[in-house]
Parts: C-alpha cells; sequence; structure tokens
C-alpha cells in the first residue's frame, strides 16, 4: 500500500484568453514584478516564476467567471461587466480588487438619433409608455439591462444578441440597444446616441476569487495576499512620485516643521531628513526626501522652493508597500475573518 501523501494541486488564476484584456492582464502582472512565462503560445497555461504555486490559466471572459463561480479555479482577472452579468445569483465570487486601472467602458443604453422626444431616462420611460408594442432592446448583457430597466420601471423585450448590435434598431428587430462604450464613435457611425444619464454600469478590469476556496483553504488566502501585496503597491506607486531636495536649516527637526507649516504635502508618514555631507564649511545643509501624489508635483516644487529648498530631484516609484494592504483587510473583512486568524 502506497501511504505516500498526494500532493496538493497548484493554485489556478484565469486570464482572458485574447484581445486587449490578455494583453494589458500580462502587462499588469509584469509591471507589478509577476511576469507571466508561457512557453509556447498555443498553451492554455504559463506559470509565473515568483510565485510557484500558481499555475496561469487562459479562458474566455465568460469562462472565467463561471470557473471562479464553481471553485475550478480560485482566481480570475476579467471586466466588471462579463462578472456581473455571469456571476449568478449566488456568493460564490468575491471580487478583490474593482481598480486595476485597464479595461474601462461602461454599459449604457442608446437611442436612435432620430428620436428626438428622447434625450434621458425620464423621455425613454414615457416614450415606452406611449408605444403599442413593447420596447425592444438589443443587448450583449440580457441579465444586467433587466436588472436596470425593472428599476427603472419600463416594460421591456430584452433581446439577446452576440454580433454587432448597433445595425439593431437600423435592421429593425430592435428599438433600441444596451451595449458598451468607450469612446462613443461607433454609436455615431450608426446614427445612435446614448442617454444624458442611461450608464447602467461603469466598467473595468477587476480581480476576483472564490469565496469558499478563500475561506477553507490557508494556501488560497496566502496567495490572494500575495496578489494585492505585489498589486496595490505597484498600483500605488503609479500615482506617487519620491521628491528630493537640499535645503538649509539648524535641525532636521526644524526643517520638518518648515515644511508641516507652510507645504500642503506631508509625505507617507512625514518627510526624511538627513544631513548632507559637504566640502565647504557651512555644516547646515540637509536633504528632504517626501513621496507625493502625481498630480501635486507643480505645486510641491513650488512650495518647496518658497521655503529654501533648491536641487529638487523628482524620480518615478516603482513601489509602495504598506504595513498591510487595504484590500487584503477589506476581503477578510467580507470573509468574516480576522488578522489574526
Amino acid at each position: 500500500m502506497n501511504n505516500a501523501a498526494t500532493p496538493e494541486r497548484l493554485i489556478r488564476l484565469s486570464l482572458p484568453s485574447k484581445g486587449r484584456l490578455m494583453d494589458d492582464s500580462l502587462d499588469l502582472l509584469a509591471a507589478c514584478g509577476l511576469k507571466v512565462y508561457k512557453p509556447n503560445p498555443r498553451q492554455y497555461e504559463a506559470r509565473i516564476p515568483n510565485l510557484p504555486e500558481l499555475v496561469i490559466l487562459f479562458q474566455r471572459p465568460g469562462d472565467i467567471v463561471a470557473s471562479v463561480r464553481d471553485g475550478s479555479v480560485e482566481f480570475g482577472i476579467t471586466g466588471l461587466d462579463t462578472l456581473e452579468e455571469k456571476r449568478g445569483t449566488g456568493d460564490e465570487i468575491l471580487i478583490l480588487h474593482d481598480d486595476l486601472k485597464f479595461g474601462g467602458c461602461s454599459l449604457e443604453l442608446a437611442v436612435p438619433e432620430e428620436w428626438q422626444d428622447v434625450q434621458d431616462v425620464a423621455s425613454l420611460t414615457a416614450k415606452a409608455k406611449s408605444m403599442t408594442n413593447t420596447l425592444r432592446i438589443a443587448t450583449k448583457f440580457p441579465n444586467i439591462t433587466a436588472r436596470y430597466m425593472e428599476k427603472l420601471d419600463i416594460d421591456s423585450e430584452l433581446i439577446y444578441a452576440e454580433g454587432t448590435l448597433e445595425t439593431a434598431p437600423a435592421i429593425g428587430y430592435a428599438d433600441m440597444i444596451s451595449d458598451l462604450v468607450s469612446s462613443g464613435q461607433t454609436l455615431r457611425d450608426n446614427r445612435l446616441r446614448p442617454l444624458t444619464d442611461g450608464v447602467i454600469l461603469k466598467s473595468q478590469a477587476v480581480l476576483m476569487g472564490n469565496r469558499q476556496s478563500l475561506k477553507e483553504n490557508p494556501r488560497v488566502l496566502d496567495l490572494a495576499r500575495q496578489l494585492l501585496e505585489y498589486i496595490e503597491a505597484y498600483l500605488r506607486a503609479t500615482e506617487s512620485l519620491a521628491v528630493f531636495a537640499n535645503m538649509r536649516g539648524t535641525s532636521p527637526e526644524t526643517i520638518a516643521k518648515r515644511i508641516f507649516d507652510k507645504c500642503s504635502i506631508d509625505g507617507l508618514q512625514g518627510p526624511t531628513v538627513s544631513r548632507v555631507i559637504v566640502r565647504e564649511e557651512d555644516p547646515n545643509w540637509y536633504a528632504v526626501n517626501i513621496i507625493i501624489p502625481r498630480n501635486t508635483l507643480v505645486k510641491t516644487i513650488n512650495e518647496l522652493r518658497a521655503i529654501g529648498g533648491s536641487g529638487v530631484v523628482v524620480m518615478p516609484v516603482s513601489y509602495i508597500f504598506d504595513e498591510e494592504p487595504p484590500r487584503y483587510a477589506a476581503m477578510l473583512n467580507a470573509l468574516g475573518m480576522s488578522t489574526n486568524n
């Protein structure tokens, strides 16, 4: 009898198998220090050397949601639109990160340009009530759209379509459409326009996990922390800059006080102030290092100059690691677990 323990299977993360979502998912992971290696481009498995316990699978977006939902895959990255359309009525799927900074679009209601009496949801409601036939809406997202129309109390017939939706009103098999919009150019090309307040869902790529696996398997929970650690540290860093400046002063404390009193930026916990070793006799030079939001750069430089800063150097930041990723704490809270578990 063989008493050898059966090795635990690798944990799985599914990514989109093609298109912009696949490329952006791979780019994000690489930027986070989690480069995916796929020796054969025709294979549907890959590995991340930095996370040897993880295997990468490539699936269609809808299949990713189904796989995470049934637990055959522990983690997945896909668009929020696909997740909300395919997730079902249960709570098997938990969103771990809802702001991956790519895949942005919105699911919107759009009507023919000749419907001049319909500009917003209120006027659409009035038109639907005045029609002799039920309002027909072509969409690839019947579940999300149906919930939205029910919320608006608009009687409608949802027509599921896989192909190009924009031609549906012109052909005549639908009155209007519910579709993903990014720039809106495709709508304009087909003489359609979105309602001014007809956004059903704002979507972008999300990282999701199987709730039961996270609660019952410590290996899955630990890997979730690692994924969130790297992703949070990278995304936070992309919005930040490191600023270095030289400044005269009698002590690090006096310089820090000058910054706190006269500047609007404080850094992560505060500025780092250290003595500069100079050739000249004046010993009172200090270097200030501070992390700032990228969109405050011009204001920060002006404020530092105003309190005597010179030789200002600005550098990008690769990662900013918190004591604990905020989204990891949020995940534990959603699972009914504490950081001590």
